[in-house]
């Protein structure tokens, strides 16, 4: 429930505070007092999304506040999602535009996205104003009526999850279709492909080996001629390097007993010329596998051919790459030789997924069907006292393909005259009539939604006299049921029935045009309902009448406190 809202700087609003009550209260003014302006503020702490021209001109930034008592409405799970301290007695919604563009949320002064405070502010508020009497025209709003009413929640919950897996199911099915379309068109080139990598034998680091073997025969007389030079210059006798350092060890191992400290040296020496006599024999074994074998070196090239060819076919670069896309287009050849089981899976899965979103739309068709039968008894009840005494009001139920709803079409059908047939209620109910049977149905929705605050804007248009003090009455029984009802109204008849009454007001200043909403008495009442009734110049008469129909509102006031006991 609204318990106070504080504005400041928010267009014409230099500064509002004002407090709200349980019931219902009414709010009055002439047209352009700023009503508008007031609604457009709490829209903001709903999350919509707000325009720098909002500020008040020469300010830095605009605030709107709301404190709420939502002790009784069992909100604390949408709190600890959100990790936000909980407080059930005053719960702040706040909201700050600067004139730069910068807005900021934030929820019992944790800062919010804009989205956190929506999903918050819709719970705790419901603002009706006169275009959404539109809404009552589109089937989404006229289907959500009749699931309010079959509280069917968990049931839709439930359908929608299954609805999502046969959604998945179905674009699988497509999926394949499309893939095997694709490959079944290019199979004769795949295969053909294929084949092509089959044919030559590829490994990892088969390519640097190859081409290490052809650098080498194609360069076997040179690289022998180096081998052999080598040989020569290690070996070759009494001038060869290894023959001159075994003379050298000897001579540094006679004089080892003279000088003692030679020892090592020698040791040192001897090492070298035995790893000498190694390399040489390892040059020699090269040399011996060094060999122009023509046939060999031709094969070689033809093999490496082949592999550049690929690779340049393909755009890659390594045989590794090449063995990647071998594998790629088997697998595509595998799902081809394997399609019709693949697409059987596939459709059999479809058709699973397809099963249990019927069974379970059929559920919910059921419930729907015998909330449609409660919705057409109550509406008549209801709108039959609001001057309609040979109203008819169905719900047209049809099926439709599956949806993320289910399978139902609703429709709602209305005639106000016993020789008028039943017609979709948009297409044939006048402006006020519309408006009657929309606050029929926010009567009997809000019994089964635990809405705190429901705000009407001029539902009242269309409608007068006794029929808006009817509507009145409606509005007053909504807010007794641990409900805030708030009217904004012209109609004298409906602010009579307030428990609480409030007037926007307009004034001109020195610092220009500002908007402020009051919290009338008593007297200040009779006044502006005696002004709703006359005009400007109050008359005694008007006086009267709106005493009388204050007098009435007390009169039902006793009344339903009796009957509560």
């Amino acid at each position: 429930m609204l318990k106070q809202l504080y504005i400041n700087n928010f267009t014409l609003i230099d500064r509002l505070e004002m407090e709200f009550f349980p019931g219902f209260s009414v709010i009055t003014g002439e047209t352009g007092a700023g009503k508008s302006i007031i609604l457009g503020a709490i829209s903001l702490l709903m999350g919509q999304r707000a325009d720098t021209r909002v500020v008040k001109n020469g300010t830095g930034k605009c605030t709107i506040e709301a404190h709420f008592d939502i002790g009784r409405y069992d909100m604390r799970p949408f709190f600890d999602d959100n990790d936000i301290e909980y407080d059930g007695d005053d719960c702040i919604l706040r909201r700050e535009l600067s004139a730069s563009g910068k807005s900021r949320s934030f929820i019992n002064d944790t800062p919010v996205t804009l989205a956190q405070m929506r999903t918050l502010g819709q719970q705790l508020l419901d603002i009706h104003s006169q275009h959404k009497n539109l809404l009552i025209q589109e089937e989404d709003f006229q289907l959500n009526v009749v699931d309010i009413i079959a509280d069917n929640r968990d049931m839709l919950s439930d359908y929608r999850e299954a609805y999502g897996q046969y959604q998945q199911a179905r674009r699988e099915v497509e999926q394949l279709k499309e893939a095997f379309a694709r490959t079944q068109e290019n199979e004769d080139y795949l295969r053909f492909q294929y084949g092509e990598l089959c044919d030559i034998p590829l490994a990892e680091g088969l390519q640097e080996e190859l081409e290490q073997e052809s650098t080498m025969m194609s360069h076997a007389e040179e690289i022998k001629e180096g081998l052999f030079n080598a040989t020569r210059m290690l070996e070759e006798d009494d001038n060869g390097v290894m023959d001159r350092l075994k003379n050298t060890t000897r001579s540094l191992s006679s004089i080892t007993a003279l000088l003692p400290d030679l020892s090592e040296t020698a040791e040192r020496l001897e090492s070298c010329y035995i790893e000498l006599q190694d390399i040489a024999s390892d040059i020699d074994s090269m040399a011996n596998k060094v060999d122009y074998d023509p046939q060999r070196l031709q094969n070689v090239q033809e093999h490496l051919d082949r592999i550049y060819s690929l690779e340049k076919k393909h755009h890659v670069d390594t045989v590794e790459q090449l063995m990647a896309i071998r594998e790629d287009i088997k697998t595509q050849l595998d799902q081809i030789d394997n399609s019709d089981e693949a697409m059987n899976e596939a459709l059999e899965k479809e058709e699973k997924a397809l099963d249990a979103c019927r069974q379970k739309a059929a559920a919910i068709t059921k419930v729907r069907q015998k909330a449609a039968a409660r919705i057409e008894k109550e509406m008549k009840e209801r709108l039959v006292p609001l001057g309609m005494p040979n109203v008819r009001f169905a719900v047209d139920m049809k099926t439709k393909e599956l949806s993320a709803n289910g399978e139902d079409r609703v429709n709602f059908l209305f005639s106000a005259n016993v020789s008028s047939p039943m017609q979709p209620v948009s297409d044939v109910a006048s402006g006020g009539e519309i408006a009657r049977v929309m606050l029929a149905l926010k009567a009997m929705i809000s019994g089964a939604v635990k809405l705190p605050t429901i705000i009407f804007d001029e539902i009242d248009t269309g409608v007068s006299g006794n029929i808006a003090e009817r509507m009145a009455l409606i509005m007053k029984e909504m807010g007794q049921n641990e409900r805030q009802v708030i009217s904004i109204t012209h109609l004298p008849q409906i602010a009579a029935q307030g428990s609480t009454h409030y007037k926007v007001v307009k004034e001109e200043t020195t610092h220009g045009t500002v908007s402020n909403m009051v919290l009338l008495n008593a007297e200040e009442r009779v006044e502006e309902i005696a002004k709703m009734l006359s005009g400007a110049d109050v008359s005694e008469a008007a006086i009267s009448n709106a005493r009388a129909l204050l007098k009435m509102n007390v009169s039902h006031q006793k009344n339903i406190q009796e009957e509560k006991k």
